[in-house]
Order: C-alpha cells, then structure tokens, then sequence
C-alpha cells in the first residue's frame, strides 16, 4: 500500500533530523497549501500555485512577514526535498507581507529581579540563566549536565539558530545553584533507572554514534519535566526537559504577580540581557558573538534600544 504524501513527509523530516516542533509546522503549512487548492497534489501544482497561496496569506489573512516565510519555508522543504522538484529558477514572486521592524521591549535590571523572585521555585533558575547568559528559550531547555563547565564557568550552547556552536560565561551568582540543580537531576535519574526507565532523548546521528549515552547522567537534561511522558516519534517512555508552553506560562503569572505592564515573554530576558551587556560598555562584536547571530545586522538593534532608553535625558516641554 503506498504512503500518503504527508507520511512521506514526515519520513523526510525525521531523516534530516528535524525536531519535532519543525515536524508539526511543515505538515500543517504543507496540508492547508494542499486543502487551499482544493487537494490537488503539490506535484500537478508549481509557481503560480504558491504564489496564489503565499498571496492569500498576506492580503487575505494579513499574516506576519515571519508566518508568510515559515509557510514558504514549508512549501519549499515539500518540493525540494520530498518531491525532488526544484524551485530556485522559478523566482516565486508573490506579494510580501509588509515587514515591519520593531523595537525589541526591555526590563531594567530591578524589573529582572522582580520578576524572578515571583517565579515558582522550580523555575527560577531557569530564567536565571536565560537572562544571565542571554539564551533563547530552546536554547536553555534543551541543556543537558554535560553543557555546564564549572572549570571555565562556561555554558555550551550547541546546535543554536544559527547553527553555530558557542560559550558564553557562567553567571558565578548561580554557581552554586547549578551544582545543587545537578544533584537533583542525579538523584531523578537513579530512580528513573531503578523503575526500569532513565534513557533520555538524542538526536538520531548521536545515538548510533554513542548508544550507551542515553543512560547517562551527564546527557539528562538539566531542567527536565515533572514526570516521564511517551516520546511522540519513538513511543519510548522517558523523562524530556520542560515544555516550552509551561515555562511560558509560568513566566506570565510571574510577570502578573509583578505588576509590570509591558509586553514580556521569553526572548525578553534575552533582549535586557543583551541591552544591558551593551550600556555596561561591552563592544557589539563581543554581544554578537554571545548572542550567536550570524550577522551584525540583527545586533544591531540593540544601538537602537540604547538611544531610545537615552532619549529620557530630553525633557519634554510638559516638564519644563
């Protein structure tokens, strides 16, 4: 019996060692592109096709630049890499949603704190770390033991958005933390083992070149879940890191019980951090390169956020 198309494509995905976040989104940009042509198959479809949908999307739905690419993102990873039909001489050319640029939202340091100390116990050296090492939040969730270097002080961010390795230095306030965290994900995972448990998830190129390292203590996540859950892809039953929606929410009611009335999520810590690094005399190469950007371009911004916040040095004529 053949495969269903979107099977076929989630094979492939699971091929490239896709996670599975980037799994659900492909699939179901891939199935309303699919249902928005009245199910035709994508292979009788090409340019004028995508263009019609990418189009819709903009005018019709007025989704955001960065939707309208993830969908076409999407459609691209369908052709190229499943259907083996290239689109770089088509020179798709739909109409763009209009890219706005905003000015990243950052808390003052008092405000961090703030928020931090509002935050349930079990989360408050998360965001410790995020703000103290200015990580994204797949960034700090998916660290393991192994990532925490108490030699150097350094944290080792591996497979970023950028695809580029880096360190970046430990916060020495939490040294201790960090120490006491690992212990208890030690003692977690010997009585994971002990109920017959205790592996953890690894990407598929690493766990055929070491398959006894998902039983180790150093590759267990350093923040993991409450309880051990079915993995979607493999169904083994093993104990993941904390999900992205729960860190989330945990991060609102802080920010409730804060009574800061800006607009904060996670990447927020990420944007002080960085804001903060900056007003402090730290060059922008040295932020770029803890950030992990590609380019100096995107740390720019962060000149920006300064000369804002250094605008209250004018005074406006009601204050005269």
């Amino acid at each position: 019996m053949a495969k269903k198309l979107l099977d076929i494509v989630r094979d492939k995905i699971i091929f490239k060692h896709y996670s599975i976040k980037t799994e659900k989104v492909y699939l179901s940009w891939i199935k309303r592109y699919i249902l928005f042509h009245n199910k035709r198959h994508p292979k009788d479809m090409g340019k004028q096709e995508i263009e019609q949908y990418l189009t819709y999307l903009a005018i019709s739905q007025k989704v955001s630049p960065t939707t309208q690419n993830q969908a076409f993102s999407s459609i691209l990873f369908l052709y190229e890499q499943v259907l083996n039909i290239s689109l770089k001489e088509e020179n798709i050319q739909a109409l763009r949603a209009q890219q706005r640029k905003h000015i990243p939202v950052v808390l003052t340091i008092s405000e961090v704190r703030n928020i931090i100390s509002n935050m349930n116990n079990n989360y408050k050296l998360l965001i410790k770390l995020m703000y103290g090492c200015g990580l994204r939040m797949n960034e700090v969730l998916n660290l393991r033991i192994k990532d925490i270097d108490f030699g150097y002080n350094k944290v080792y961010i591996w497979d970023s958005k950028s695809l580029q390795d880096r360190t970046v230095p430990m916060p020495l306030k939490i040294k201790e933390e960090l120490l006491l965290q690992i212990k208890k994900v030690e003692e977690i995972h010997i009585n994971d083992l002990k109920d017959g448990y205790g592996t953890v998830f690894l990407p598929h190129a690493l766990e055929r070149k070491y398959p006894n390292a998902k039983n180790e203590t150093k590759w267990q996540f350093l923040f993991p879940m409450n309880n051990v859950s079915k993995d979607p892809r493999s169904e083994i039953i093993r104990r993941h890191h904390i999900h992205e929606k729960t860190l989330g929410r945990n991060i609102k009611n802080a920010v409730e019980k804060s009574k800061i009335f800006k607009k904060i999520s996670s990447h927020t810590f990420r944007h002080s951090y960085a804001t903060h690094l900056l007003q402090h005399g730290t060059d922008i190469r040295s932020i770029q390169e803890l950030l992990g950007h590609k380019s100096i371009e995107t740390t720019m911004i962060y000149t920006h956020v300064v000369k804002e916040l250094n605008k209250d040095e004018i005074k406006s004529p009601l204050d005269f």
